[in-house]
């Protein structure tokens, strides 16, 4: 049996998200944007809930139709069947979104939703889920256009961002698909040395040395497909069993790299690399970005330089691009730099030239992945 699904993911990576569902043996793979539509069978929602390292959630279509009004919707969410999906003692939340939707309030439509569930269980059993907004067993979605509805039963539970190891982060942490992304997108492979030099809470390094040792994102956490009537336990064993034996052991000088001028930070990032089980994997160390030479002769260095919305940071930060070209073309030439970054001024005043700058969107931060290929060079004076 083919089932179709829809992953979210942030605003940016489709392209690459599609070509992870490929790898994944998923059918009929389409990119859209936030996301990839795809099919296969049932069980592919195990695998890519599992490996998947830029989706947000793996949604499961149920149901899809048109509708002029809130009665319309209703109608459409009773033909569903509810109770072979999930059992009536489960929790439940509902979340709506629409692009140029008639409907005046999503808020009711929701209401709508919830109810047309509710009431077909009751029908059926005598008894209904009961609704819990903050950690639920189950989560329905539902997505309007202008006159069609597709709903959705999410099979991740948690945004499978959440890996699981990040307990101590900073003020704006990068998302961990995110940070991934990041990585598919400079062209980085474990074979090649890695430098975050400004890595805060350790994202970008961590989603590497898991690259880099073949562990797949979700081995340490649950899923929401666990509380789904299809769930097949012996068969999701077997699929994270084998995902645990493909995990590789650390080699004995570690290429990927991690620096801070804060040691708070780098203690963040020992932490939750010990949590991800992948300190073996990594070189972390207390140095300025502007000071400290490059690791190796050749490499990628990606950086996500901290900015701010705020207008006092604007100054500073003004300053602060210049002097990190002048150190990118002083200690890294050889190198690829991509600088992540929601201060689209970087481009002008760092005093490099992008060889190449990818738009992304981290939250709805409007971003841009710059590449500069690093050439030695005097300080910009």
């Amino acid at each position: 049996m083919i089932d179709r699904f829809f992953t979210p993911c942030p605003r940016g990576l489709e392209a690459a998200l599609a070509a992870e569902l490929t790898a994944l043996e998923a059918q009929f793979v389409t990119p859209a944007e936030g996301g990839v539509a795809f099919a296969g069978p049932r069980e592919l929602v195990y695998r890519v809930n599992l490996e998947s390292r830029l989706a947000s959630r793996v949604l499961w279509q149920v149901g899809h139709g048109r509708y002029r009004n809130e009665d319309d919707l209703y109608k459409l969410v009773q033909k569903i069947p509810w109770p072979e999906h999930f059992r009536g003692d489960r929790t439940l939340r509902v979340d709506v979104a629409a692009t140029r939707s008639p409907l005046a309030s999503l808020e009711f439509v929701t209401l709508r939703i919830k109810d047309a569930v509710c009431d077909l269980f009751r029908a059926k059993s005598g008894t209904r889920p009961s609704v819990d907004k903050q950690r639920p067993d189950i989560r329905i979605h539902a997505y309007l256009t202008a006159r069609e509805a597709t709903l959705y039963l999410d099979t991740s539970g948690e945004p499978l961002f959440k890996r699981g190891y990040r307990h101590d982060t900073d003020a704006a942490p990068l998302r961990e698909n995110l940070a991934a992304g990041l990585l598919v997108l400079s062209g980085w492979q474990p074979d090649m040395p890695l430098l975050d030099p400004m890595c805060g809470s350790g994202t970008i390094v961590i989603e590497a040395a898991m690259m880099a040792a073949q562990r797949a994102p979700g081995l340490s956490r649950t899923f929401g497909f666990q509380k789904l009537a299809w769930f097949d336990g012996p068969a999701w064993q077997r699929i994270r069993q084998r995902a645990r034996d493909r995990v590789r052991p650390a080699p004995s000088m570690p290429t990927i790299f991690a620096s801070d001028i804060d040691p708070t930070a780098l203690a963040r990032t020992n932490s939750n690399a010990a949590a991800a089980q992948v300190t073996e994997w990594l070189q972390s160390s207390e140095a300025d970005v502007l000071e400290r030479p490059a690791p190796a002769p050749l490499g990628i260095l990606i950086a996500n330089p901290p900015y701010g919305v705020r207008l006092e940071n604007d100054a500073r930060m003004a300053a602060f691009y210049p002097r990190l070209g002048d150190a990118l073309k002083q200690h890294f030439a050889g190198w690829t730099a991509c600088i992540f970054t929601g201060d689209l001024r970087l481009a002008k005043l760092i005093g490099l030239k992008p060889s190449a700058r990818t738009p992304l969107f981290n939250g709805a931060i409007e971003c841009r992945l710059f590449r500069f290929d690093i050439v030695a060079g005097r300080p910009s004076r």
